[in-house]
């Protein structure tokens, strides 16, 4: 009890008017001036543009369109560009829709093959990947220098190409004979290799 009236007594000994920070009213500092920002005439704006997946143009018939090229098959050209740079070649293979070609011994890969039947060892080969076309001029071998491609009409009305720097004609009568033969080649191989395996199971 004697310790509660000396709690009590020491409240009312304290008065809330002895605060001096009690009933004075808060000077608040006056507001900051504005700062005057001159706006950039030119503001660097960062724009980002995300990779997205697009789809490619297609014919109404949903196939791919094609791109028109400047070589064909059998043409002999140049590398002019990546690793296979100054490397002469000729065309095996074109592929339109995304304006690419296949040389012979150009841009190499290695490839893994597994073993397609028991007791058969797997190998490692050489194949020819393809590359973009504007990577490759076309070549003259008689006069060893590439050139660009020009187009013009022959008196009998037929169009060909032609090298620019030399005036030769690219697309010749025997040229297309040769590539007509290779073709008859491969069908003919084709043909034959079905029926020498059902030769060798029989």
């Amino acid at each position: 009890m004697a310790a509660m009236a000396a709690l009590q007594s020491s409240m009312n000994g304290l008065s809330l008017s002895s605060n001096p920070f009690f009933g004075q009213r808060l000077s608040v500092p006056p507001p900051l001036s504005p700062l005057h920002i001159k706006p950039r005439e030119n503001p660097c704006l960062i724009v980002v543009k995300l990779k997205r997946w697009e789809r490619k143009d297609c014919k109404p018939n949903s196939l791919p369109v094609l791109q028109k090229m400047h070589v064909k098959i059998g043409d002999t050209i140049q590398v002019i560009s990546g690793r296979d740079k100054g490397k002469i070649g000729e065309i095996s293979q074109i592929f339109k829709h995304n304006s690419t070609i296949v040389v012979k011994d150009v841009n190499l890969k290695t490839k893994h093959m597994k073993s397609r039947e028991e007791g058969q060892p797997g190998q490692i080969i050489k194949i020819e990947a393809p590359i973009h076309s504007s990577n490759v001029m076309l070549y003259s071998k008689e006069k060893e220098v590439t050139s660009r491609v020009g187009h013009k009409v022959l008196d009998d009305g037929k169009k060909v190409r032609y090298l620019i720097k030399t005036r030769e004609i690219v697309d010749s009568d025997e040229n297309w004979k040769k590539l007509k033969e290779a073709a008859k080649e491969k069908t003919e191989v084709a043909a034959a290799a079905p029926a020498a395996d059902s030769t060798a199971a029989s």
